[in-house]
Order: C-alpha cells, then structure tokens, then sequence
C-alpha cells in the first residue's frame, strides 16, 4: 500500500500545522481504494484455485471410486472493514507485504466431509500438490481444543498468475466432518449471543456436546464400513506432525 496513500488518513501532521482543518486527498482516497481492491482480489483468485483442485477432486472421486469424499465446500474473502479490524487488533500497519506476511486467513475454504478418514485424505491430496505450499498446519481432531472444538486447519500458499506476474496468496483451509461442523456452527452462535461470555454450565453442554459428536462421527464410519466394505482408496491416517513438518515452508 502506498504510504502517500496511507498517510492522507493520518490527522496527527495536519493538526499540528492546522488545527482547524483536515484535508484528506481524492486521489489519494481513489488510490488507496484500487489498492485495496486488487489485493482482495488475488485473494479471491487463489480461494477460487483451491475450490477448482478440491472440485477436481470430488469429481476424479466420484468416477474412479464412485465415492464423494467431499460433503460441502464453503468460502469467503474477508471484507475490507473486517480486515480494517482485524489489523487494529494486532496492531499492524497498512502496508500490503506486511499484511500478507501476518494476516493468513484473509481467504478461506471449509471441507465439510463424511468421515474422519476422509478429512486426512483430502488434506494430503490437497497438499502434496506441487504448486501448493504448507505453511502451517493444526490437527485439532488429534488435539482438540479445550472447548471440545475439532477440525484440521492449514495455512496454504496458493500461487496466482496475474498480467502483472505470479503472486503466491495464503489461504486458510478447515477439514472437518458433518458432526464437527454442526457443533462448530452451534457454538459460534452461543458465543455469540453472549458476546464470548458464555455460562460455565453451556460451557460444559458443549463439552459433551463436542464430545458426543466424536463418538458419532466414529460409530458412523464404522456402519459406512460394514454395509460397503474398505475402499480401495488412497491410504489415509491421522497427521505426524514431525512428517508434515518436513514440507511446511519455514519464512
């Protein structure tokens, strides 16, 4: 982002010089808005790359195995005024190569699948694609959190291919099942609604809760494989963090 740009916002030099007035500049406001546009943009860009390889996924899927592995698949690029927030909460400044650098789920993509099983397959054909990139990953299936929540998040780099040249975008993926994502969407609603000071007692609901669907998503895979059979499908397992590492890109 041009600092020029940027600092037409700043009061502070002008009300030392002219206390009276503020002048902000349209051009620097039409600048700084193309700006912003355009790096939103490669953000959606990449989204949509990731949403292609997933759809050439499910449909490979679909005709080689006659199997869908992939349920739903959501995603959203974060509005400008949600980004605006989130920089003021961590305290970052505007300019774009720092934005990118820090802030990684501008763009994300939800996997919503059947099985467990099917959540570690899909994130290793996902990423174990040569144009992707792993910048982190947390196995929250493995390790839930405290609050019982479950799902496997990673931060991918995703290269764009602009007139301009090719610009590699973060993209924050979530891996989860059916049950996880009922629970999931349930609790943000309850945290919302009591403004994240939720009661210790439905505190402890959604422990049980979180912990009622594991057991579900568990039974269900077991039934899956009783009325179909193993698959002959890409071998799957839980994650080794130490394997994944190796292929984790370390700035």
């Amino acid at each position: 982002m041009s600092n020029a740009a940027v600092d037409s916002f700043d009061p502070s030099s002008d009300e030392e010089e002219n206390d009276d007035e503020i002048t902000i500049s349209a051009s620097a406001l039409r600048t700084l808005g193309d700006q912003m546009q355009r790096f939103l943009l490669e953000y959606r860009f990449a989204m949509q790359e990731v949403e292609t390889k997933l759809a050439i996924l499910r449909e490979e899927f679909l005709h080689m195995h006659e199997y869908n592995p992939i349920e739903h698949v959501s995603s959203r690029v974060k509005s400008v005024d949600s980004l605006v927030d989130k920089l003021q909460r961590r305290g970052l400044g505007t300019d774009f190569d720092e934005i990118r650098r820090e802030i990684h789920d501008i763009a994300g993509v939800r996997v919503t699948c059947a099985f467990i099983r099917d959540v570690y397959r899909l994130f290793d054909l996902l990423t174990q694609q040569d144009d992707i990139t792993v910048l982190e990953v947390e196995d929250y299936i493995e390790q839930p959190k405290p609050n019982g929540y479950k799902s496997l998040h990673t931060i991918i780099s995703v290269p764009v291919y602009l007139s301009s040249g090719r610009v590699d975008v973060p993209v924050e993926v979530q891996f989860r099942t059916i049950a996880m994502d009922f629970w999931a969407s349930l609790e943000h609603k309850i945290y919302y609604k009591y403004a994240r000071q939720v009661p210790d007692a439905l505190t402890d609901e959604l422990r049980r809760a979180a912990e009622a669907a594991a057991e579900l998503d568990t039974r269900m895979e077991r039934l899956h494989v009783q009325v179909h059979g193993e698959q002959q499908l890409p071998p799957t397992s839980p994650i080794d963090l130490r394997s994944v590492s190796e292929r984790v890109h370390r700035a």
